[in-house]
C-alpha cells in the first residue's frame, strides 16, 4: 500500500488536488498499475479530500477506467450497431478462438483481456478495435489474425 500512496501523491502533485484532477489521476494509476484497485480509490479520496463514493462512482462509470485487473494488452471491440453490421461478430469469434477466452475474460498468462465497449469513434471504418490505445479499423478475419499474432510474438 505504501507504493499506491506514493503514486497517488505524485499524481496529485502533478495534476492538482481539485475535482477536475480526479480523472487524470485515475488515468495515471491505470498507466502504472493497469487497473484502479479499491486501495487506490481510497487513497485518491483521502488525497483529494473527497468521498470514496465519488471516486468509486467516477472510476466505475467510465468503461476505460478499469477497476479489475486486466491483461498487458486490453483489446476493446466496438459494440455499436454499425460495427455489428460490418462483421463485428466474426471478429469477436476470431479473437475468442485465437486467444482461447470469451469477451470479458483475461488469458491465463495475463497477456490479453478481451472486452466490448461503446463507440470508439471509428464507425466509418468499422469494425474497429483498440489494443491499449492503438486503434485498428476495417477489420476482417485475416487482418485481425495478423494483428493478434504480432502481439502474441511480443
Amino acid at each position: 500500500m505504501p507504493e499506491i500512496k506514493e503514486l497517488v501523491k505524485g499524481l496529485a502533485d502533478k495534476h492538482g488536488r481539485g475535482r477536475e484532477s480526479l480523472i487524470p489521476i485515475l488515468q495515471g494509476i491505470i498507466a502504472e498499475e493497469r487497473y484502479i484497485s479499491d486501495a487506490a480509490m481510497s487513497e485518491v479520496a483521502v488525497e483529494l479530500d473527497m468521498s470514496a463514493a465519488l471516486v468509486y462512482g467516477t472510476a466505475t462509470f467510465y468503461s476505460f477506467l478499469d477497476t479489475e485487473p486486466r491483461g498487458k494488452y486490453v483489446i476493446r471491440i466496438c459494440k455499436t450497431i454499425t460495427c455489428d453490421m460490418k462483421g463485428k461478430k466474426q471478429i469477436v469469434k476470431t479473437l475468442e478462438d485465437l486467444l482461447k477466452i470469451k469477451v470479458g475474460e483475461t488469458t491465463k498468462d495475463n497477456k490479453f483481456t478481451l472486452l466490448e465497449t461503446n463507440c470508439l469513434g471509428w464507425c466509418h471504418k468499422g469494425p474497429a478495435m483498440l489494443i491499449n490505445s492503438i486503434p485498428y479499423d476495417t477489420l476482417d478475419v485475416n487482418k485481425v489474425t495478423e494483428i493478434i499474432m504480432d502481439y502474441i510474438r511480443k
